[in-house]
């Protein structure tokens, strides 16, 4: 009996399965897009210019607001020196940007509450003195003959219509609106220096993180290096503003001028504004001793006149180079250029920008063509 041998069955292939596996149920991908069509690079071209032009219009529109945040964060940093100060001596950041903003807040305080008591005592004085100035001028006889000679009555009474009063209460409207705007201007900057001073620390490191780890030391070490120059030149600033305060106290008491404190204050303040805030100040006190008497006048005029170039060409320069370690040209060149580039804002950061840019060029680019 012969046995045949039995054959094992072999495995059917599997069917191939219709459906897509999940990698591929949306199909398969198409070729990529060439790069080099002028269809591609047109769009992408037209687009780029869509999005640059859109950046552009929101920029502008909100150079107001960037404005301020760039002041606020110049502020912070100027400021951020003495919330150090107070934290090595033991207290904590919240404690120490309180005390610091409380600080500012009161010196604001201060100056708006010295200026207050001398504007409404001379407003007053002003209203009250009214009919008694406009009957000397009805009982003058020279003053008669030329209301007469010149018909100076009709002239008034056509020019005060129904225009005129428009204008002048659009006037008004819009220096509300001015004053209004200076304000929330400036409550908005000191709020903002509040929040940045108070998170100062977080802002820093979120900028350190986004420096390669093999540069970050050093960044940080320079960067930490630019923004003790920039709180240098706040305290710099500071105390020229105060010389100034009492340059201008003293004038004031010599010459008997009414409300020196606040004439100091008004001083000290419009001379922290780069370039144009000393001229401003003069001129308020150059008229103030015009009002009291002209030869006081005369002596304001021509002692501001000195100040501001003793001050601008030998106290400005000397103090920021001591300060911020930027020679007397540079100083006086760079604050120039800044108001020239972009007003008060450029004239503000006029100075740390030099000193930042020589420790730049002094640590990284001096070594780096040293090295070729």
């Amino acid at each position: 009996m012969s046995s045949e041998p039995v054959e094992e069955p072999v495995d059917a292939p599997a069917p191939e399965d219709d459906s897509p596996d999940e990698g591929s149920r949306f199909g398969a991908p198409g070729r990529p897009l060439n790069r080099r069509s002028p269809f591609l690079f047109g769009f992408l071209f037209g687009l780029g210019v869509i999005v640059a032009y859109a950046l552009f219009l929101g920029v502008r529109n909100a150079t107001s607001i960037l404005v301020l945040i760039f002041i606020a964060l110049f502020l912070a940093i100027g400021l951020n020196p003495a919330v150090v100060r107070l934290r090595s001596w033991g207290l904590p950041r919240g404690l120490a940007v309180t005390i610091v903003a409380l600080t500012v807040v009161g010196l604001l305080a201060g100056g708006i509450i010295a200026l207050i008591p001398p504007l409404v005592t001379q407003t007053t004085e002003l209203i009250n003195n009214a009919p008694e100035t406009i009957e000397t001028l009805r009982r003058s006889e020279t003053v008669n003959d030329l209301v007469q000679r010149y018909d100076i009555v009709n002239k008034v009474q056509s020019a005060v219509n129904a225009g005129t009063i428009g204008g002048a209460v659009g006037g008004v409207v819009g220096g509300a609106k001015l004053i209004f705007g200076t304000i929330f201007n400036v409550l908005t900057v000191l709020v903002l220096t509040i929040y940045f001073m108070a998170s100062f620390d977080k802002i820093k490191e979120a900028g350190y993180s986004l420096v390669p780890g093999t540069r970050r030391d050093r960044v940080r070490l320079l960067t930490d290096e630019i923004l003790t120059k920039v709180g240098a030149y706040m305290v710099g600033a500071i105390s020229i503003a105060i010389l100034a305060g009492l340059s201008t106290f003293v004038l004031a008491v010599l010459l008997g001028l009414p409300y020196p404190f606040a004439l100091a204050v008004v001083v000290a303040v419009c001379d922290l504004i780069p370039q144009i805030g000393a001229t401003i100040g003069a001129v308020i006190v150059s008229l103030v001793g015009l009002a009291s008497s002209v030869p006081d006048g005369i002596v304001c005029i021509i002692f501001f006149i000195v100040y501001q170039q003793i001050e601008n060409y030998l106290i400005y320069p000397n103090v920021m180079r001591r300060s911020v370690k930027v020679s007397d040209v540079a100083a006086v060149v760079a604050a120039l250029l800044g108001v020239a580039l972009f007003g008060v804002v450029g004239a503000l950061v006029a100075i740390p920008m030099v000193a930042a840019v020589q420790l730049i060029m002094r640590e990284v680019l001096a070594p780096s063509m040293d090295q070729r």
